[in-house]
């Protein structure tokens, strides 16, 4: 699931670029549906990404990846492919998207360095199973905790993202989100306490 939402903010930043040297609006829109994505107001280039750090465990794992985003062309060349160093790409990163496997996330979050490193940052959790509670326990006060939960369809572009609820005052970090997500589909925001009954309605266990 990694790949498809880095691809998909890839695709969308092309997108962006584009849409602005032709002239035309450049903001999401809503939805006519009930699954509407929340529409952008006032996001600007703090709202929008420019450079990805992909961490793997392993050198095959790093090889596929350089592929991948290879074959994206000149957008691919924003990603940069990391093996066995989570530390030093938190510490370069303002936004981190924790998806690793559900039983990984406490040893990760507990290596030497990594809560310091998430100090002030915001984390995006998309693990299954793995509360917001569970994650602040594991990181300092100060890092801004978010789950989120694609499903299956994402992979293509054509998802829904569950996203739990952020706090009025984090306007920037709502945008960074939505940016982030209506990538890969449709995103809305739900307290966290229904995120069990709506993954098991939009399928977002398996993603």
């Amino acid at each position: 699931m990694g790949i498809a939402i880095t691809s998909g903010v890839l695709a969308s930043l092309e997108a962006r670029a584009t849409t602005r040297s032709e002239g035309s609006p450049d903001r999401q829109s809503a939805s006519a549906s009930g699954t509407s994505t929340p529409t952008l107001l006032s996001a600007g280039d703090a709202a929008v990404p420019s450079h990805f750090i992909a961490c793997v465990s392993r050198q095959e794992s790093a090889r596929k990846l350089r592929r991948t985003f290879g074959d994206l062309g000149a957008a691919g060349q924003a990603v940069e492919v990391v093996v066995g160093d989570n530390l030093q790409a938190i510490q370069q990163s303002d936004v981190v998207i924790l998806c690793c496997k559900p039983q990984q996330a406490q040893n990760i979050l507990s290596l030497s360095g990594v809560k310091e490193a998430l100090d002030q940052k915001l984390l995006i959790s998309i693990l299954a199973g793995v509360t917001i509670s569970q994650l602040e326990d594991w990181v300092l006060p100060t890092t801004r905790v978010v789950r989120a939960m694609p499903n299956t369809p994402c992979r293509i572009r054509e998802g829904m993202t569950v996203v739990s609820s952020v706090p009025p005052e984090n306007t920037l970090d709502k945008e960074i989100i939505v940016t982030i997500f209506s990538s890969i589909g449709r995103c809305r925001f739900l307290d966290e306490k229904h995120f069990d009954a709506c993954t098991a309605l939009s399928g977002s266990g398996p993603a």
